[in-house]
């Protein structure tokens, strides 16, 4: 995303829903704004309407712009519907309804007190009782996901794959369940102690350490992490350098879309989010029933060739050389983007509105 204009009217501290024209009118527009991919404008933005869904036992917030066949958007960590802004006006704008709630634990959606609320049933659960709201009238809808947005879209098309019509995946690929080892003893074994995956395994700690660190801060280090390898935060270190290190945004990303992220961060903690890593392993007991299983919807995967789940031990080869597509046999089609990381619909949005686009009118 570009870097807001001089002279327009100064940011607001107070971060709420309603002050959106205070954010969005101070965003650059690209040269190629006439593309049907543009990035969104601040009328744009005030178009996307916002409503509180309940959904499987909470209230989940949802924003939707558009009318047409239902694209479900699902955001990752340690984002919210935001990340899919580029995505929902342009994809509103070529004939599609867009449908991006904060998920389960996020942002202005309810985070159940009790930790294992959050595991994959959970969150398909929401999931598919979202669309029966937003999508009565359609069977199937499109569905995009990242980061754990991506697992959970796995998770929906794996459960319910009556319910998606096709699939754009970003960075995180399907991997099998596998019967014989927990995914935290693998995250452990393969990385240590000091793997952000298991440092977020006790309750409260992570938290703590954030709190130290500070919400905008840590927002900053997560979404301006480039190195293409695993992320490491040693106990009382935080993110291995002092905090007053200064830190450059980059051109995607503003001040302003940092300051929204934290409003929400800051009044949701960060419990919620991380709750879904302390249930990697009982998601893995409660979805045994699916050992074996294939996603059985068409498929297109895009990843960054800097991102850190692309140069993860093994993932290329399984990418490259057939294991992906062994379990996913309607993948269609792997792109790798060239110096992109892993907030890749962030950082290259025209690309991807113009991928999740080709792709989903074929259907």
């Amino acid at each position: 995303m570009m870097r807001a204009f001089k002279g327009v009217r100064a940011f607001v501290s107070s971060l709420t829903e309603d002050c959106f024209k205070a954010i969005h009118a101070k965003f650059h527009r690209r040269a190629s704004l006439l593309s049907p991919y543009k990035l969104y404008t601040a009328a744009a933005m005030e178009e996307i309407q916002h409503r509180t869904v309940t959904v499987n036992g909470i209230n989940m917030h949802v924003a939707e712009k558009g009318t047409g066949p239902v694209i479900l958007f699902l955001h990752g960590f340690p984002e919210l519907w935001y990340s899919w802004r580029h995505q929902i006006t342009a994809l509103s704008s070529l004939g599609y309804k867009a449908v991006a709630p904060d998920l389960r634990g996020y942002g202005d959606t309810d985070a159940p007190e009790d930790p294992n609320s959050y595991t994959s049933l959970h969150v398909v659960g929401d999931l598919v009782a979202l669309l029966d709201s937003v999508a009565p009238d359609q069977e199937k809808v499109f569905v995009v996901g990242h980061d754990w947005g991506a697992m959970m879209a796995w998770n929906l098309c794996l459960f319910r794959p009556d319910r998606v019509k096709a699939l754009v995946n970003m960075s995180v690929v399907f991997t099998p369940r596998n019967p014989k080892i927990k995914p935290l003893q693998t995250r452990r074994a393969g990385y240590g102690d000091d793997y952000y995956v298991c440092r977020f395994q006790e309750p409260g700690e992570i938290e703590a350490e954030f709190a130290q660190i500070g919400t905008e801060r840590v927002l900053k280090e997560i979404l301006t992490y480039r190195t293409p390898g695993p992320l490491y935060l040693p106990k009382g270190k935080g993110f291995g350098h002092p905090v007053d290190t200064p830190i450059s945004l980059p051109a995607w990303l503003s001040e302003e879309d940092v300051k929204y992220y934290a409003s929400k961060y800051e009044k949701k903690g960060f419990t919620g989010p991380v709750n879904y890593y302390r249930n990697l392993d009982l998601s893995w007991e409660l979805t045994a029933p699916w050992t074996g299983d294939q996603i059985k919807v068409p498929v297109k995967f895009l990843v960054g060739d800097q991102d850190l789940t692309y140069n993860a031990p093994g993932t290329k080869d399984y990418i490259h050389k057939g294991g992906l597509k062994k379990y996913v046999p309607l993948l269609e089609e792997v792109v790798v983007m060239e110096g992109v990381a892993h907030f890749i619909h962030e950082e290259k949005p025209e690309e991807i509105n113009k991928h999740i686009y080709d792709f989903f009118k074929k259907f």
